[in-house]
């Protein structure tokens, strides 16, 4: 009997809090409730243009240890499926010689306990999990970001004072 009155009287309780979420959620008006969309969800806005690719071929400096390097050219309609990775047709050890493209990392033929393999690791196979193209667009946000180097170079000053 004691559990069937608890049971009761948590159903209850739970019925109305979920009455109290539905009566303060509609009472809010529309224009107090903020969106990114930033126009009615009624009207198809104009999308904004895609921003180009960086195709330099240029390395580009990393900005800290153990970065995975970015990709210096466009990819796109690259095929990168479990039947074919396109990036490998440059990238792989046999293929860096005709294509002057860095070869991968020896750590990409390694398992997960540190076994070298003769084929690319599959934990390693999808390159754009790590490795991305660089746009050339304006930043969203403000950044401040100081790289290691500036970090190590700074407070080597520091210590001299």
């Amino acid at each position: 009997m004691k559990t069937f009155k608890l049971v009761s009287t948590l159903g209850l309780l739970a019925q109305g809090l979920v009455f109290m979420a539905s009566v303060s959620a509609a009472s809010v008006p529309d224009e107090k409730i903020d969106t990114l969309r930033q126009a009615p969800i009624d009207v198809e806005l104009t999308p904004p243009a895609m921003q180009t690719v960086r195709n330099t071929d240029v390395k580009e400096v990393r900005n800290y240890p153990m970065q995975p390097p970015v990709i210096p050219h466009k990819i796109d309609g690259y095929q990168l499926d479990l039947k074919v990775n396109k990036c490998m047709a440059c990238h792989a050890r046999s293929r860096t010689g005709d294509s002057q493209a860095p070869m991968v990392s020896v750590t990409h033929y390694m398992d997960r306990d540190n076994n070298f393999l003769a084929e690319l690791s599959p934990r390693r196979y999808f390159c754009t999990q790590c490795h991305v193209p660089q746009l050339d667009a304006k930043l969203l946000v403000e950044n401040d970001f100081v790289d290691m180097e500036h970090l190590i170079k700074a407070n080597t000053e520091q210590k001299k004072h």
